[in-house]
């Protein structure tokens, strides 16, 4: 579990928003996020599964952002999801532009903070300004 101050609160963000836009927007807002890219490198993060990097974000307590909220339908990413204590904050709707993507992020910035503070692990959609709890079950 994360605790502190949201400025102490390092997110990992999931490949499907992109290496460039999402993350530039978001730490323009004053979040602290790492990107798929950054940590793996290019061209490896192409090679790196969602277990692999779900075990990551994990062990080193970062919640992710991201936007395939049917991660949890999958078993293999469900059970690293569950194993490894993850916080997971996913947009439902998956044609939004960077813009509209990170403004989702931010718009409920207060509510990730909140639940990044409860129990883990957890995903959770992420829909106008509200998230959603979902079940991993």
């Amino acid at each position: 579990m994360i605790s502190g101050q949201p400025s102490e609160v390092q997110f990992f963000l999931d490949r499907s928003l992109g290496g460039v836009q999402v993350p530039r927007l978001l730490r323009a807002a004053g979040l602290t996020v790492v990107t798929l890219t950054e940590y793996y490198g290019n061209p490896a993060d192409e090679s790196v599964t969602d277990v692999e990097w779900l075990e990551l974000a994990g062990r080193r307590h970062w919640p992710v952002l991201m936007k395939d909220t049917k991660i949890r339908y999958r078993q293999a990413e469900r059970e690293a999801l569950i194993n490894h204590n993850v916080q997971a904050f996913c947009l439902t709707n998956a044609n939004l532009n960077a813009a509209k993507m990170a403004d989702e992020f931010l718009t409920a910035l207060a509510r990730i903070h909140d639940a990044i503070k409860s129990a883990s692990p957890c995903l959770y959609a992420v829909s106008r300004g509200r998230i959603k709890r979902l079940d991993l079950i």
